[in-house]
């Protein structure tokens, strides 16, 4: 037998943790997006600026730009001009538009979130009976057009007097079904009930434990519907149109005026189009950073 055969093989010690290996790190395919979804998201993001650019290629340019068939695709010098005709116009009554805008849709923003964080905590936290059947019921109103309740609507506030005042627009827009669907959803999940019963075992109120616990709890879900509430105030137009008069409208109103002679010209309709939009242009760019924090806080805390 060999020397080679004859040397005893040591046996491994099953108590002594074998040797740590170094593995090389996996790339798991797919995990970074493909040229595929960025060019998806170049057209997609394309397809959502082409119509302010066209608002601002035609505001910036005279009365004859939309028709001019060798068109330029570059913008014109009249924008600043045409947006001061705008400012001018005593029919459109552009400031106090304005600041009809900013003050309802203010108002009805933050009086949605209020509203419906409440109501969505108490079908969320709160046990009652009916409940259920409650919030199916909140729930279906979504499905109830808006249009309906226009005629009875306008004869209960011109019963009132309200017709031509920002009341009119505002008190029925205070609390929405879908807000109290959305924070009920967040609720549930996003507050545990152990924080409940500590608020109730140290004392607080039913209504103290929702301004200490759900309200905080609540933030990023009530930015995103603080959010789109004023954006869809901003942009109403029906409601507005039909309770508000020329003296005191709102900017949607007020910009429906420029259309109302015998000669439209689009380049001044444009401007003010793109003078409307400036607002919500600039409420995205200072609260964008909060609302995209406020999701991802959501997103861990669910």
């Amino acid at each position: 037998m060999s020397a080679l055969t004859q040397q005893a093989v040591p046996l491994a010690d099953p108590e002594r943790p074998a040797p740590a290996r170094n593995k090389r790190p996996r790339h798991i395919k797919g995990t970074r997006p493909g040229w595929f979804v960025y060019a998806c998201l170049g057209v997609v993001l394309a397809g959502s600026l082409f119509p302010f650019y066209w608002s601002l290629l035609i505001g910036s340019g005279d009365s004859y730009t939309i028709r001019d068939p060798h068109m330029s695709w570059i913008p014109g010098g009249n924008f600043f001009a045409n947006a001061a005709k705008v400012m001018n116009d005593p029919a459109v009554n552009f400031w106090p538009a304005l600041w009809n805008s900013i003050v309802s849709s203010a108002l009805i923003a933050l009086s949605v979130v209020f509203f419906s964080t409440l109501a969505g905590w108490a079908f969320a936290k709160l046990k009652f009976k009916g409940s259920s059947w409650l919030l199916v019921f909140v729930i279906a109103t979504m499905a109830v057009p808006t249009q309906l309740g226009v005629v009875p609507l306008y004869i209960l506030f011109s019963d009132m007097g309200w017709t031509g005042q920002l009341g009119a627009i505002i008190v029925p827009a205070l609390v929405s079904a879908f807000g109290v669907f959305w924070m009920t959803q967040y609720l549930r999940q996003a507050v545990p009930d152990e924080l409940i019963e500590a608020a109730r075992v140290d004392g607080a109120s039913s209504f103290r434990t929702f301004l200490t616990v759900g309200l905080p709890a609540a933030r990023p879900a009530a930015a995103m519907l603080a959010l789109f509430t004023f954006v869809s105030a901003w942009n109403n137009f029906f409601w507005p149109f039909i309770v508000l008069d020329r003296q005191n409208p709102t900017l949607p109103v007020a910009l429906s005026l420029l259309q109302s002679n015998y000669f439209v010209d689009y380049s001044i309709v444009l401007a003010g189009v793109l003078l409307a939009t400036i607002p919500l242009l600039i409420l995205f760019i200072f609260a964008g950073k909060q609302l995209v924090s406020g999701i991802m806080a959501g997103a861990v805390k669910g």
